[in-house]
């Protein structure tokens, strides 16, 4: 019996379709088997995320190896970084170049524009991102960062830049005279 709901559930898990809560329906995300395609630009929803339409489906993508200022809880640069990845791409057939999915249902990808500009690269070297260490090892991305940094491009211009991720954290920790044991 546990062994037929385990079938069940990698079912579920390999065939379910992704809900997109925007729109209220149900659709199929791209394969990852072909895991490199064209699809048209139709969304800018932040700095290094971007809805495409593949096949007839609105596919939510996030930018891979780069990190981008907060439009939401207005991060300085979140604006700036939002227009500057939609001069790069909106309406465009861009060349996607899929690595998976992450745990948000969007997929992470690298983006090519129609100029045969790598997006992700791009955002960095306009001062609008952040090599996303975090989750990328790749040293074009790094180089890129401390480039942007050095010609004090972008959000560089600032003198203590904020990163997103330290943004994202809960405000509580971030309250002056609290301090948090741990």
């Amino acid at each position: 019996m546990w062994m037929g709901r385990l079938i069940l559930l990698g079912f579920i898990l390999c065939f379910h379709p992704v809900f997109d809560s925007q729109q209220g329906i149900y659709a199929k995300a791209p394969d990852l088997k072909k895991r490199i395609f064209t699809a048209k630009v139709i969304r800018i929803m932040d700095g290094d995320t971007m809805e495409i339409l593949y096949q007839q489906t609105p596919t939510k993508v996030r930018l891979a190896h780069i990190d981008c200022p907060e439009k939401r809880g207005r991060q300085p640069f979140g604006s700036n970084a939002k227009k500057a990845l939609s001069d790069l791409c909106f309406g465009q057939n861009v060349t996607v170049y899929a690595e998976k999915y992450d745990r948000y249902r969007r997929l992470i990808a690298v983006v090519v524009n129609n100029k045969k500009q790598v997006v992700n690269q791009e955002m960095i070297k306009l001062g609008m991102a952040w090599h996303f260490k975090k989750y990328s090892k790749d040293p074009l991305y790094a180089q890129l960062e401390i480039t942007a940094r050095k010609n004090k491009v972008g959000l560089w211009s600032d003198a203590t830049p904020t990163p997103p991720w330290e943004w994202r954290k809960p405000k509580h920790n971030s309250l002056p005279g609290v301090s948090i044991s741990k």
